[in-house]
């Protein structure tokens, strides 16, 4: 199938597809940055399929890697065109998860995405606004981007899972709070763990925490 966005994926380890798991890197990042952590996490997802679909622009901070908008204070960009470009990724975001939905007979509430960095910044402005929730978002070293029109634009809910290092010094670790008191208020189910000593990354303990929430919420039986 040709997806909107140029993508990578890994099948169900059972050869089953249930569910799936959506990857969405960072600034400067492709699909396969955050494709190998489908590795240790496919043993206990066995029928999710994984997928890492590369944003849509090549980055200008990093040109051998991709980003799903500018970023003003390092490419020098205005703040309307990194906005004109965030909304256009988000359209052709939209685009690629309705895709994956169509080529796998789910449903959105047997889709999980996970980003990091920018990836967690374009997932929490999807996800919400999508008419029907998926089965939840979880966000390593991100923020909530124009938190101020969540309530008016929100179309659909679910759970979040925000994960930060507390020694981050590429995108503030008060980003995490900030987002969780502005989702809990718009009625989003938040949870959230702090990765002790861990700058911008996504630790083991994270990575930990982010699988059972995942396992979770695509209804896999506890064990």
């Amino acid at each position: 199938m040709s997806y909107s966005l140029d993508s990578k994926m890994k099948e169900a380890f059972s050869g089953s597809t249930t569910s799936v798991v959506v990857f969405l890197h960072g600034y400067g990042a492709d699909g396969g940055d955050l494709l190998g952590l489908a590795d240790p996490m496919a043993e206990h997802l066995p029928d999710t399929a994984f997928y890492a679909p590369d944003a849509p622009e090549q980055c200008v901070g990093n040109p051998m890697g991709f980003q799903w908008f500018p970023i003003p204070w390092i490419d020098g960009s205005s703040e309307e065109e990194a906005r004109v470009s965030m909304e256009r990724s988000a359209a052709q975001l939209n685009a690629y998860l309705d895709e994956i939905l169509v080529e796998t007979g789910l449903e959105p509430e047997n889709m999980v995405l996970i980003g990091f960095s920018q990836g967690t910044m374009i997932s929490l402005h999807v996800a919400p606004r999508r008419e029907e929730a998926v089965a939840a978002v979880v966000g390593f070293s991100g923020r909530l981007l124009q938190a101020e029109h969540l309530q008016d634009e929100v179309r659909s809910k679910m759970p979040v899972l925000l994960l930060h290092g507390d020694q981050d010094d590429v995108v503030p670790p008060q980003s995490m709070p900030d987002a969780a008191n502005v989702l809990g208020e718009a009625g989003f189910e938040v949870f959230a763990h702090v990765m002790q000593g861990t700058a911008h990354g996504i630790a083991p303990d994270g990575l930990q925490v982010a699988l059972a929430f995942t396992h979770e919420k695509l209804d896999y039986p506890q064990v």
